[in-house]
């Protein structure tokens, strides 16, 4: 707990000047994106640039000299690589002739993720460090903070004068919400779908198998530099297929494998003896978190195998119990993943922009409520099996 003297809020223009020790000390060690490693290493080998709209501007709060609370900030000249979209703020600012940017960004750069964001030794240093935060943003003429994708814990916390949004992603758990029993391999996991789901998957993971794909996974210490350097050619790929900047370069791979190693995990799939598809994950201390994936070559299928399968698998065999393959995507829903509440909370220095963005979310938020549910209604999984969806043969 904080003492009772002033706490004192500093801001960073690096991780670096923030001890890794005391950083990590402030999270559990749990979500592999708020590593310092994982951080520093974004800025130290070119991930993050201003004229990408990216300046690093870290929050601490001291008791003394000991770090009491911190928070991974950015001030952002637009809105690109956050997942959680407010363009029509922007130009409601700039259609009144005011600057909405730069704003200050308190999130995990190009990471859809849900984590802490406001790290805290206490209940009372996060409210500190909000109040921090708040009066950093005023002082320096910013229009707004935004803490996005936190946890629920740390969402009750955030004053009422921020705004509340909240979206869906679609996540993947084992055992499967309401159940008690664990899956113990894939075949377990489709015996708890319905029988057109489990046989929709068996045929999708056929086809990638009989077009003669081979996939192994490997972590930073097993992956050789050649699947670095294939891996990041196929992210490469797939960004310049969307007409994007791929902003992650191939010395940020090399940092994970040498610093991360547990960390990073790598879906290698193989034909006719070279890589052809791969996805990038990273693994925490129950979950799995695919980022990026791409392809020298399409076939049926092997999007799903590389992106969903070959993750659920690599759960199943590692006891991980949670699955995030990324933002978006009702598709997912069919191959086992269900709709999950993402929250990020929003303070607006101009009281009358913070009314109106308010009731602007409240309204959002019934929407998302709505989509929750009618989502759910698609639920792959048995309800009440009868004889008609009994688990079918594996050998099938």
């Amino acid at each position: 707990m904080p003492s009772a003297r002033a706490l004192t809020l500093r801001t960073h223009a690096a991780l670096a000047e923030i001890p890794a020790a005391a950083w990590d000390g402030l999270h559990d060690g749990g979500n592999p994106f708020l590593a310092h490693a994982f951080l520093s290493g974004l800025e130290e080998t070119g991930c993050l640039r201003p004229s990408w709209g990216w300046t690093p501007h870290h929050a601490t709060l001291w008791d003394g000299e000991t770090l009491v609370a911190a928070a991974p900030g950015y001030l952002k000249g637009n809105s690109h690589g956050e997942f959680v979209f407010d363009f029509a703020w922007a130009s409601v600012y700039d259609r009144a002739g005011l600057d909405y940017y730069p704003k200050w960004l308190i999130g995990i750069p190009y990471s859809p993720v849900t984590g802490p964001r406001l790290l805290a030794a206490s209940r009372e240093a996060r409210a500190a460090l909000l109040r921090g935060l708040a009066a950093q943003a005023e002082a320096l003429g910013l229009s707004s903070v935004h803490v996005n994708f936190m946890t629920a814990a740390e969402a009750r916390d955030v004053p009422a004068d921020w705004a509340a949004r909240e979206d869906v992603q679609f996540h993947w758990h084992n055992p499967q919400p309401g159940a008690d029993v664990p899956w113990g391999d894939f075949d377990d996991f489709l015996a708890a779908l319905s029988s057109k789901k489990r046989k929709n998957i068996r045929q999708e993971r056929a086809r990638v198998r009989e077009a003669g794909y081979r996939f192994r996974v490997v972590d930073g210490s097993s992956a050789s530099d050649d699947d670095l350097v294939a891996m990041h050619g196929l992210y490469c790929r797939t960004f310049s297929e969307y007409g994007n900047s791929p902003a992650l370069t191939l010395d940020f791979f090399r940092h994970l494998a040498r610093h991360m190693p547990r960390a990073l995990v790598l879906v290698l799939g193989e034909r006719n003896g070279a890589i052809a598809a791969g996805a990038l994950c990273l693994r925490g201390r129950d979950t799995l978190y695919g980022r990026y994936w791409g392809a020298d070559e399409s076939a049926p299928g092997l999007h799903f195998e590389t992106c969903y399968y070959q993750g659920i698998d690599y759960c199943l065999r590692e006891g991980l119990a949670r699955f995030e393959p990324g933002a978006q995507g009702e598709h997912k829903v069919a191959r086992g993943f269900l709709p999950t509440p993402t929250r990020s909370r929003h303070l607006l220095l101009d009281p009358d922009f913070a009314r109106a963005v308010r009731a602007w979310c409240d309204a959002e938020r019934d929407a998302t409520a709505g989509y929750h549910t009618a989502a759910m209604r698609h639920s792959p999984y048995r309800d009440d099996p009868g004889p008609d969806d009994a688990p079918a043969d594996p050998a099938r």
